[in-house]
């Protein structure tokens, strides 16, 4: 089954950089489209970043110009770049993962049926 394993959060100050990677396994990665979400407490879950089939990417407005999407199609990893990071950034960040050949780059968590564990965030 598929399994995804996050790494990469943890605190940071106002500016700062993090990356987070996502790591997959369980099948054949290049058939999943992948995203990134997060969520903040008392807030929905939502989408930040999602791999388009031609290589381009889709973005949330409030992350767009500061963050990259990134996989490695040899390792089967999932890269957030993140700059310029903001207090309004921390939450808990997810990789997600949906089984399908033409990926939209959706920003939608229902488009998606695979979920890591989650990785914190923190900007302060």
């Amino acid at each position: 089954h598929v399994q995804l394993v996050e790494s990469g959060g943890g605190s940071v100050q106002p500016g700062g950089s993090l990356t987070l990677s996502c790591d997959f396994a369980g099948s054949y990665y290049n058939t999943f489209c992948m995203a990134w979400f997060r969520q903040a407490p008392g807030n929905e879950r939502e989408g930040v970043a999602a791999v388009e089939n031609d290589g381009r990417a889709t973005y949330a407005d409030s992350v767009k110009g500061r963050f990259t999407i990134s996989q490695d199609d040899v390792k089967w990893t999932l890269f957030l770049q993140m700059n310029s990071l903001r207090p309004e950034d921390s939450a808990m960040y997810y990789c997600a993962a949906d089984e399908n050949l033409y990926c939209s780059g959706s920003l939608s968590k229902d488009d998606y049926h695979y979920w890591a564990q989650g990785t914190q965030v923190t900007v302060s």
